[in-house]
């Protein structure tokens, strides 16, 4: 047991042959099609970009001032670029099954641009606005920022300097705006 829970992959992997199960076996109940699929992708991927989002501002950021200087190399070093690298495609993908979503279902362009037919699409569209404003900021604030400041393109001391709280206002930006965005997601979808 310790040897496949230890492989993120194949837990992935087992996962994913699970969910199909699942799919195929409630097939004729529950509609299997591009718009469930991109739901549910929609719905992971945005577990894991908001998680990361509440692991980096709740946990990673408040405690890495009390983390010795011997011991920051690790975070720096190992865990923050794995974790942004997670962050940016989660919020990239979280973004495209949802237009995708919006798309099929044929009101992205009235969600857009607040026009919906009902409360529904406007309420989901407030949503996708704020979502993609989080999403910009992730691509071209946060990691740009980040980039500097853990070291993985060339950044002089004042560069670093000025990226961090560059990084850490995109970042809280993006945690302010999840509390509504998140509201109009599932409220949108509720009635």
């Amino acid at each position: 047991m310790a040897k496949l829970f230890g492989n993120l992959h194949l837990v992935l992997a087992i996962g994913l042959v699970a969910a199909i199960a699942v799919m195929l076996g409630f097939g004729a109940e529950v509609p299997v099609d591009v718009n469930s699929v991109f739901r549910w992708l929609h719905v992971f991927f945005g577990i894991l970009w908001i998680g990361l989002l509440y692991y980096l501002n709740f946990v990673q950021v408040p405690t890495m001032p009390s983390i010795p200087a011997e011991q920051k190399g690790a975070i720096t070093g190992h865990i923050a670029p794995k974790v942004f690298f997670f962050f940016r495609w989660a919020a990239l993908l979280t973004v495209v099954t949802g237009l995708v979503i919006a798309y099929v279902t044929g009101y992205v362009h009235r969600a857009l641009i607040f026009k919906g037919l009902n409360l529904h699409e406007n309420l989901i569209g407030l949503g996708m606005d704020l979502a993609l404003i989080m999403a910009f900021n992730v691509w071209f604030i946060i990691w740009p920022a980040q980039k500097k400041i853990l070291g993985i393109v060339e950044a002089s001391a004042e560069e670093k300097a000025a990226a961090a709280p560059r990084a850490l206002i995109a970042s809280r930006t993006n945690l302010l705006l999840s509390l509504p965005m998140l509201y109009c997601m599932v409220s949108a979808n509720l009635g």
